[in-house]
């Protein structure tokens, strides 16, 4: 099969240049075709048949968000991946952008000698794969070549190999459904892994829980109602939280956090964009934030967050400290304080994304009785940090995408019945 095909739409052509040049140096891709401004991409879609485009927002005639417009109205698919810049005005335009139905963004490079070039080359490929991907193989029935599945990990238990598709740097994008009655996993026998075989390959049902170092986790308990829900997200997350959060009602009776891997200036807006379409309170945290039922606090772009014990209840903490995994905001911070804080009244949810944030400390909530879920493979942009935590045998019950919300819901349940 050829190689994911990907459009270029930009008004610079120094731009145009360097977006082309990292998508032919990367396995897998190929230009598909470069148009200016949005009517131009439009002119040319049907001819050159893109798997996935690159799409500016700031362009005379047709601007990326009049594109993102028409395409709606022409019900056109084909995933979008936005390149946008650091400004305030850039990172509303993006929410925007993906209110539309863009899949992600990444922020544009400054140039070809940039300093974060090489991490926005990777980052971009991998989107375009991952989500150029999903559309040949659900739109036009075929596999793209060099799109292998991810390996499957150890089976006997031993430490992950530390090689891709888990290990990736830091994020400088978005690295961003109505629910259904879940058919959640059953959990295994303590002998085998906790993710049922049947939603998953059957190779992890083999998989006994480790930490780092090779040990075994084995949980001190049993889980407790759940007083709290710690989300961590990377590639794939912007729209993933778009379908997830909406489908929690307002009656909803815990608090969430959420670790979502974003620049700073975007995580402001992102909070925005989701507090429109939520029946929750939603918001980018602050420090010293209460944390309560029926709030839904974003983790700030380049700022950690913890939680801490108080006399008067649990708060929200926000720290410089230096980046854990290559991110900052980082998921094993959160996940860290939240075992600490909740111990066997932890629910957490690591979900779409690139990497291995979130995984370790996954292991910690398993290890004091939290309930652990992880995002499947088959609704996963990217199955990396999911599939780290999964191989690493702490995963009590996988969950499709759609079947998320209604799964915290019902977990959520043990918790209102114990008020």
């Amino acid at each position: 099969m050829s190689s994911i095909s990907v459009m270029i739409v930009d008004d610079s052509a120094l731009m145009r240049n360097l977006i082309s040049k990292i998508i032919e140096n990367a396995s897998g891709l190929q230009v598909a075709g470069r148009a200016m401004n949005g009517r131009f991409a439009l002119d040319k879609l049907h001819r050159l048949n893109p798997d996935v485009i690159v799409l500016d927002l700031e362009m005379p005639d047709i601007n990326g968000i009049q594109f993102l417009e028409e395409r709606r109205k022409r019900k056109i698919e084909i995933p979008v991946i936005i390149l946008s810049s650091f400004a305030q005005r850039g990172a509303r335009i993006t929410m925007d952008a993906l209110a539309l139905g863009a899949s992600d963004f990444i922020l544009k490079p400054t140039g070809p000698g940039s300093p974060d070039m090489s991490t926005i080359a990777t980052q971009l490929a991998e989107m375009a794969r991952s989500y150029g991907g999903h559309y040949r193989k659900t739109h036009k029935g075929d596999e793209p070549e060099n799109q292998t599945p991810p390996p499957t990990g150890s089976q006997s238990g031993a430490e992950l190999d530390p090689a891709d598709p888990t290990t990736a740097p830091a994020a400088t994008g978005a690295s961003a459904m109505p629910a259904q009655k879940a058919s959640v996993m059953a959990e295994q026998p303590p002998a085998r892994s906790p993710v049922d075989q049947r939603s998953t390959s059957s190779e992890v049902s083999r998989i006994r829980p480790i930490d780092p170092t090779g040990d075994r986790i084995t949980p001190e308990r049993e889980p407790g109602a759940p007083a709290i829900v710690a989300i961590g997200v990377s590639t794939g997350g912007p729209n993933a939280l778009r379908q997830l959060l909406p489908g929690l009602p307002k009656s909803f009776p815990l608090p969430v956090l959420v670790v979502q891997h974003m620049p700073a200036g975007f995580t402001t807006e992102f909070a925005r964009s989701l507090a429109q379409i939520c029946s929750l309170e939603v918001r980018e945290a602050r420090d010293g934030d209460l944390v309560q039922r029926g709030r839904v606090l974003i983790a700030p772009g380049d700022r950690h967050m913890e939680i801490e014990e108080r006399r008067l209840g649990t708060v929200v903490r926000i720290t410089e400290a230096p980046p854990v995994n290559g991110h900052r905001p980082s998921v094993d911070v959160l996940f860290r304080t939240v075992a600490q804080v909740y111990r066997h009244q932890a629910l957490a949810l690591l979900m779409t994304g690139m990497g291995r944030d979130g995984a370790e400390q996954l292991g910690e909530i398993y290890r004091r009785g939290g309930m652990t879920l992880a995002q499947d493979r088959e609704t996963s942009v990217v199955y990396g940090m999911p599939k780290v935590a999964t191989d690493r045998g702490v995963v009590r019950r996988q969950v499709a995408l759609r079947e998320v919300a209604s799964v915290l819901v019902e977990l959520a349940a043990d918790s209102a019945e114990t008020e």
